[in-house]
């Protein structure tokens, strides 16, 4: 066993140091996300890259690729936060406009279908080892995870108030897959990032501009 499958017991149940540390640090942007501040990207950036290493062992293809695609989207996110503060002095919260809500759910809605026809033509998803039904709603799972994923990492990015909503639609699939993969500790930080992520969308909401406002 190396060091990335390496864990520990609690409550009965064997956890991934990967998966321990990286949920932590998980926590960490959210918090900071919630106060605008920037340095929730490079934390991003270690519990994404951590977190890719414990879905590795799964494996759960879709949940590995978000986390990687998140790792370089912590950079874009790090460029277009720092641009926007040196622009306007300090980060402007905005409510996406109709385009770019449409946009988000064309992309989130498409982006999974064909990520779920890669993932089974693949067999790239963890959920391919099990029997019909439940084959095909676990490889759609993963692939919603991982499209949700980035699609809200990007609207975070523009500083969107609805990349609260898109989180929250994620962790709704995203905790009972985790825990389905025995990744428990993640899953139940992320019962927490759910509870977290309503009251940053609440938050974000009182302080965000009108509709399609960006200056």
């Amino acid at each position: 066993m190396n060091w990335a499958e390496s864990g520990f017991e609690l409550f009965g149940l064997h956890v991934l140091w990967t998966d321990f540390v990286g949920s932590l640090a998980a926590l960490v942007p959210v918090v900071l996300a919630m106060r605008k501040s920037i340095w929730n990207w490079p934390i991003q950036f270690v519990a994404a890259v951590l977190l890719a290493m414990a879905y590795a062992t799964i494996p759960a293809t879709g949940s590995v690729l978000k986390n990687i695609m998140m790792a370089g989207l912590a950079v874009y996110g790090f460029v277009k936060w720092q641009r926007g503060i040196r622009d306007e002095g300090e980060l402007v919260i905005r409510q996406g406009t109709s385009r770019e809500r449409i946009g988000m759910l064309i992309a989130l809605v498409g982006g999974t279908a064909l990520f779920w026809v890669l993932f089974y033509v693949t067999g790239w998803s963890w959920g391919q080892y099990s029997e019909p039904p439940e084959r095909y709603f676990l490889i759609a799972a993963d692939a919603y995870i991982f499209v949700g994923g980035v699609v809200a990492t990007w609207a975070m990015s523009k500083a969107l108030v609805e990349f609260w909503l898109i989180w929250i639609l994620v962790d709704l699939v995203g905790v009972p897959v985790a825990f389905r993969g025995g990744i428990y500790f993640n899953g139940s930080v992320y019962v927490v990032f759910f509870v977290l992520a309503l009251v940053g969308f609440f938050n974000w909401l009182k302080q965000s501009r009108p509709q399609g406002v960006t200056a």
